[in-house]
C-alpha cells in the first residue's frame, strides 16, 4: 500500500492509532526501508496471481495478506487505467522477508519494561500471528500488571499521600472498577487460550525462532516485582498529581 492507504488502514483498524499523522508515518517508513524491512514496489508491477477485479479476504497469514494487498493494488491500477487516472507520484510499499522476520521478532519478544494498556492492545491486535504459548504469556504478563495496578489503587485509598476529597476518591474508584473489568476480560481470554491448547491435537510450532521463553510463573512474578518497584517510586508523584 502507499502511505495514504496505510495510514487510513491503521487509523480505521486500530483506534489507538487514530492520531497517527503523516509526519510520523513517513519517517517510520523511511527507517523501515533503510533497514530492509520494506521496499518500494516498482510502478506498474503486477502480482501474477492477482485478478483484475473482485474482493479479497484476509488469508490469516502475512504472506496471504501481502498477496491480497498486491491484488487490491493491481485491481486499483487497472481501474485507474480504464478511467484515465493514475497513481503516479505515490510510493507503494511492500513488506520484505526481512520485515516479516522483524515483525515476528517484535511480536514474540518480551518487552523488558512493563507494558501499558496501549502496548498490550497493539500487540494483542496481532495475536493470531503468535504461537499459543506466546499468547498465553502475554495475557499472564498483562494480568500481573493489572493486579499491581489494583494494589496501587487500594493503597491510594487506604494510605494516601494526603487525604482524598470526594472528587479524587471518585477517580480512584473509577480506576479500580476499570481494572476489575479488564481483569475479568483477561481471565476469560486466558481460559479460552488454555482450553484451546488442551483441545489441540498437537502443539503448534512457533511462528519464528525466538530466544528461550522463561517459565510463565517466573514471568508473572518478575512482572509483579517490577510493577511494585515502579509503584513505590511514583507514589509521591501520584500524591502530588492529586493535589
Amino acid at each position: 500500500m502507499h502511505g495514504y492507504d496505510l495510514r487510513k488502514r491503521l487509523r480505521g483498524d486500530f483506534g489507538l492509532l487514530s492520531s497517527l499523522s503523516f509526519g510520523s508515518l513517513y519517517p517510520a517508513l523511511a527507517r523501515l526501508e533503510a533497514a530492509g524491512a520494506v521496499h518500494e514496489v516498482p510502478s506498474g508491477r503486477r502480482s501474477p496471481e492477482a485478478p483484475s477485479t473482485g474482493t479479497f479476504a484476509s488469508a490469516g497469514s502475512i504472506a496471504g495478506e501481502r498477496a491480497a494487498f498486491r491484488a487490491r493494488l493491481a485491481s486499483r491500477r487497472a481501474a485507474a487505467t480504464r478511467s484515465g487516472a493514475g497513481t503516479r507520484g505515490r510510493r507503494v510499499y511492500e513488506l520484505t522477508a526481512r520485515g516479516d522476520e522483524l515483525f515476528h521478532h517484535l511480536l514474540e519478544s518480551e518487552d523488558p519494561k512493563a507494558e501499558t494498556g496501549r502496548d498490550f492492545a497493539l500487540r494483542w491486535a496481532f495475536a493470531r500471528y503468535m504461537s499459543p504459548e506466546t499468547r498465553l504469556l502475554l495475557l499472564q504478563r498483562r494480568r500481573a500488571q493489572l493486579l499491581a495496578d489494583r494494589e496501587g489503587s487500594r493503597r491510594a485509598v487506604e494510605s494516601p499521600w494526603r487525604p482524598l476529597d470526594r472528587y479524587q476518591r471518585s477517580l480512584v474508584d473509577h480506576a479500580t472498577e476499570a481494572t476489575e473489568h479488564d481483569l475479568s476480560w483477561i481471565d476469560r481470554l486466558i481460559a479460552a487460550e488454555q482450553t484451546a491448547q488442551v483441545s489441540s491435537p498437537a502443539p503448534s510450532p512457533p511462528v519464528r525462532p525466538t530466544q528461550p521463553v522463561a517459565d510463565p510463573a517466573e514471568v508473572v512474578n518478575a512482572s509483579i516485582a517490577r510493577a511494585h518497584e515502579a509503584q513505590a517510586l511514583t507514589q509521591p508523584l501520584k500524591g502530588a498529581s492529586h493535589e
